[in-house]
């Protein structure tokens, strides 16, 4: 069968089109931006790619055209396949219907921390012999790609809230029919798609629907708005969780420097070696282990696996060190994943922390953010903030400037400025889910010769 993907380039149409192939399809599809490493890992996977969206690529005749939620009404090429009657679906729906639906689907849900949450459970499911399908809106260290068909009952994917594509605005995640969901924690985003935190909370409560009764649903206890979704009804068995020492349900701590320990009720579980920072570390790191263990992975097996876990690119990752001075990558663009990664660099670095900041997102342009923004900086020890193009506020109006607050409106500025106050010690955090005009090979470039 043949399937061409419109919108083939982008994280979860590429691993999309990664499983189709090697679930013997034959693929091809396009995007208006075909560049490296993408589409080096698609053609790699003998995928043709077309640059662009013309109606002439419907001349291949495919069998089904799968739709990403890129494209939209008034497309020549949406029209045409409409006008057709062409056949077509949505990304999510194929892989229903054409991977997940014999497959015992962990889902990780949340406004953070899917990736990496989702990263590890493929992991310890891979540590502990098994050969997981997963799907990931990152590239895991342990794996180098995101997204594999897998060979094993267990299917894992990254469950977000965003909307299916232009004909289903239903939330992505309400395709994937999950037995065991992992829900890290809900706030508002998306505004582009939502209009508040109640439309979201109304997506999460279909998919808390259509939970089994026989499945598992992990929840991060502490947090208002995932209690606000469990009052609204849940049918499934709940497992709650939480960061730090508690008397009730699962926890876990420090205990020492590179020590992660385990409670069930207070009641200590287990520990095992665990040097990621940050206390929104922890809560993946649980919530990963008891999904699985609930799944069925032995406790034991699952916490060797954890010990081993690598981290995933772009989540905190660890560009260099020149000089003393070292450079992070970090795809944190909501201000609590800001605020709460930054105080993960607090406790992990001696020296200080120099945070730099793209304000990329709809949401975070839209201004749905700005009144939060001052106090996601805060822990760092100065920052600098991109003022991006098609914004249509002013950074500098809603940021406090004595707080070493510097708004500047190009990469290259920004790159002179914090190279020049940098220092032995430092940790330079580059927070962004875009390219950030290509700042990190700047940033790169310019401490190699400082």
């Amino acid at each position: 069968m043949h399937i061409h993907i419109l919108g083939i380039c982008g994280t979860f149409m590429g691993g999309i089109a990664a499983i189709a192939r090697q679930a013997g399809f034959r693929v091809t599809g396009s995007d208006q931006k075909v560049y490296p490493p993408m589409s080096d890992q698609l053609r790699a996977l003998d995928i043709d790619i077309i640059e662009g969206f013309g109606v002439e690529q419907l001349d291949l005749k495919p069998d089904l055209i799968v739709i990403g939620n890129v494209m939209s009404r008034g497309m020549p090429i949406i029209e045409e396949i409409l006008s057709r009657k062409l056949p077509f679906c949505s990304a999510p729906q194929w892989l229903y219907d054409c991977v997940l639906k014999d497959r015992h689907v962990i889902a990780v849900s949340g406004t953070h921390g899917k990736t990496t949450t989702t990263s590890m459970v493929s992991w310890i499911l891979e540590h502990a012999g098994y050969n997981p399908g997963y799907l990931v809106g990152g590239v895991p260290a342990n794996f180098d790609v995101s997204a594999r068909l897998g060979s094993d009952p267990f299917f894992v994917i990254e469950a977000d809230e965003y909307d299916t594509a232009f004909f289903n605005k239903q939330a992505k995640f309400l395709n994937y029919r999950p037995n065991t969901l992992i829900v890290n924690n809900i706030e508002f985003d998306h505004a582009d798609i939502y209009k508040d935190i109640d439309a979201i909370l109304w997506q999460f409560h279909q998919l808390l629907r259509m939970l089994p009764a026989n499945g598992n649903c992990i929840a991060l206890a502490d947090d208002a708005y995932t209690d606000q979704l469990l009052e609204m009804g849940c049918w499934t068995p709940v497992t709650r969780f939480v960061a730090g020492r508690s008397v009730d349900g699962w926890s876990a701590e420090r205990s020492a420097e590179d020590q992660l320990a385990f409670y069930c009720d207070g009641e200590l579980r287990g520990e095992c070696y665990w040097p990621h920072p940050g206390e929104f570390n922890i809560e993946n790191a649980l919530a990963a282990l008891l999904a699985v263990t609930s799944a069925g992975v032995g406790f034991q097996a699952s916490l060797d696996g954890l010990a081993t876990f690598r981290g995933v690119k772009r989540r905190m990752e660890l560009l260099g060190d020149f000089g003393g001075v070292r450079l992070y990558d970090d795809f944190a663009h909501h201000p609590t994943a800001i605020e709460r990664s930054l105080e993960g660099m607090k406790q992990f670095n001696a020296g200080r922390v120099l945070a730099v900041l793209e304000p990329r997102s709809n949401t975070m342009k839209m201004g749905a953010h700005a009144d939060q923004l001052s106090a996601a900086i805060a822990p760092a020890d100065k920052c600098w903030v991109m003022q991006p193009d098609g914004m249509s506020w002013s950074l500098s109006d809603v940021l406090d400037a004595s707080h070493s607050v510097k708004v500047m409106s190009s990469a290259d500025a920004i790159v002179a400025s914090v190279v020049e106050a940098a220092k032995p010690g430092d940790a330079i955090v580059i927070m962004s889910n875009g390219s950030f005009d290509g700042i990190y090979g700047k940033f790169r470039s310019a401490l190699s010769a400082a």
